[in-house]
């Protein structure tokens, strides 16, 4: 055994979720381990897409636009009927995030660029094929045995805090003793990813099949992959399907032959609806699949994934920089916690709509979804309330004053800066506490003194000017006129902390400073 070394934070799995919190505490400027068991990236593409959200997270690490540039933007998702029309379609909708609200993805490429974005940072280590054996915790860090599976030796490191992000059968949440509750589907459902060859009509949109003798899925994603999912019937045995002719049978009811995809390999996976008990065991944090599960009808699992750790991260860089009071990290569960069970809620529903068996039921299905759609208030109606949630947190680490904007995800229009240059505002902003205002100037002395940086928002038409940024289509003005905000403070996370227009702005937290102190221990 070696003398232990003690980093700010050890993330164990380096799939998705974990690149993102290496890339966030990383550019923070913590000292980071990343623990993984694999050697390299895993080969099989399992998320399929990311809404605008995401990619606005994978932005504040300066890598949206690179991951942008492997992605392919979505259409929309049709749904066909028993009769192979269409009886519904449901289009991507912009929540003004300042980028495509929704992406289609092949993983092992996104996993690719996220890993090469940790490599940016001196201040994180990889330690591949290594594997977590226990975790000890202490009054004041945690301490890690691991095995080195290059020479068949062990190691220890010790962090301040951990964050398991090693997956839906998550070791260190069995370690921690912590329940994972909930279902898994008997069904079993087959999964096939491919090359693309030739195209084919139809085959850059993503469809549901929703024929009871056999839905399936019709995925479209980039860099020339395509990808379906159909279910094992009760009395079949999914052995039989996982085989290169049984596939292509498969294939050719969909009309797509050897001429127009090679097949890259298939798997069979089962669909989980499951929560662990809790997220948090002392120093410990569960992200993504190790602290929920959905199935994957609304392509939200690794995205749930990433908003984890875009609000887990941000508070362990304050609390270890001495920004807040240990306490804030009480809250990530409790802010995350509700919105994943929303997503997954409707990804339970849209499933069972696809799904559906009796075929009689499913006639009916069609015919009320073509017979709805005529009525123009329902598709929004669809899209508002089957798809995602609003990005908006209702309690924890918020200063409630009656204000409508306070909670909410802020949003991201293209602004012209000081300089004149046309930008993002989150590029404006940084990953910092920010104010922002579009009333007169006044002295918000609490946030000043704390060192926050106050941005006036400009109308359109304005001139440039230093300290401000011009919204140049009118967009986050109007959405806090809507809100009845003059003045908004903003958290790192891009959430409205608090609010102000009929009523003074609130304080900070208590404890709360925005000028990193030298760092006590947390």
């Amino acid at each position: 055994m070696n003398d232990p070394t003690t980093y700010d934070v050890a993330i164990v799995g380096y799939g998705p979720v974990g690149a993102s919190a290496a890339n966030l505490l990383g550019q923070s400027g913590l000292d980071v381990v990343v623990i993984e068991r694999d050697p390299d990236i895993y080969f099989r593409a399992r998320a399929i897409s990311v809404d605008e959200e995401v990619l606005r997270i994978w932005q504040q690490v300066g890598l949206a636009d690179r991951l942008n540039a492997d992605m392919q933007p979505g259409s929309g998702a049709d749904f066909v009927g028993v009769d192979g029309r269409t009886f519904a379609t449901l289009l991507p909708t912009d929540r003004g995030n300042g980028h495509p609200p929704q992406q289609f993805i092949y993983q092992p490429a996104v996993d690719q660029v996220l890993r090469e974005g940790v490599d940016r940072f001196p201040n994180v280590t990889v330690l591949l094929q290594h594997e977590c054996l226990r975790v000890i915790q202490h009054a004041d860090d945690v301490e890690l045995m691991l095995a080195d599976l290059t020479e068949d030796a062990f190691t220890r490191v010790r962090a301040r805090y951990v964050i398991a992000a090693d997956g839906g059968s998550s070791a260190l949440r069995g370690q921690l003793g912590i329940g994972f509750v909930g279902r898994t589907y008997a069904e079993r459902w087959i999964v096939i990813d491919t090359r693309v060859r030739q195209a084919w009509p139809g085959h850059d949109r993503l469809r549901f099949h929703c024929n009871p003798t056999r839905p399936t899925v019709d995925c479209p994603t980039p860099l020339g992959h395509h990808r379906w999912e159909f279910p094992v019937r009760d009395q079949e045995d999914d052995e039989q399907f996982l085989t290169d002719d049984a596939v292509w049978k498969v294939l050719r009811r969909q009309g797509v032959t050897e001429d127009n995809v090679d097949i890259i390999g298939y798997a069979c996976y089962s669909h989980h609806v499951r929560f662990a008990e809790r997220w948090r065991a002392g120093r410990v944090f569960l992200a993504g699949d190790a602290a929920h599960a959905m199935p994957p009808w609304i392509g939200q699992g690794m995205c749930a994934g990433i908003r984890d750790v875009a609000n887990l991260c941000w508070k362990l860089d304050a609390v270890l920089q001495g920004g807040l009071p240990a306490t804030v990290l009480e809250t990530y569960q409790a802010e995350r916690l509700p919105h994943v069970t929303e997503v997954t809620r409707r990804a339970v529903k849209v499933g069972r709509l696809i799904v559906e068996r009796n075929r009689w039921r499913a006639r009916i299905r069609d015919h009320a979804f073509r017979t709805a759609l005529r009525l123009p208030r329902f598709t929004a109606w669809l899209r508002d309330h089957r798809w995602l949630p609003d990005a908006r947190y209702r309690s924890e680490l918020l200063a409630h004053n009656g204000n409508d904007a306070t909670g909410w995800l802020l949003p991201q229009p293209w602004v012209t800066d000081g300089n004149g240059e046309r930008v993002r505002l989150d590029d404006v902003i940084g990953r910092g506490w920010a104010i922002l205002h579009t009333g007169p100037d006044q002295p918000w002395q609490s946030w000043r003194a704390a060192g926050v940086p106050v941005i006036a928002i400009a109308p359109p038409g304005s001139a440039p000017s230093p300290g401000g940024v011009v919204d140049t289509d009118d967009a986050l003005i109007r959405w806090m006129q809507s809100k009845k905000a003059s003045v908004v403070a903003v958290r790192p996370d891009g959430f409205v902390y608090a609010a102000g227009g009929r009523h003074p702005l609130p304080a900070p937290p208590a404890g709360f400073t925005a000028t990193p102190r030298v760092r006590q221990p947390a």
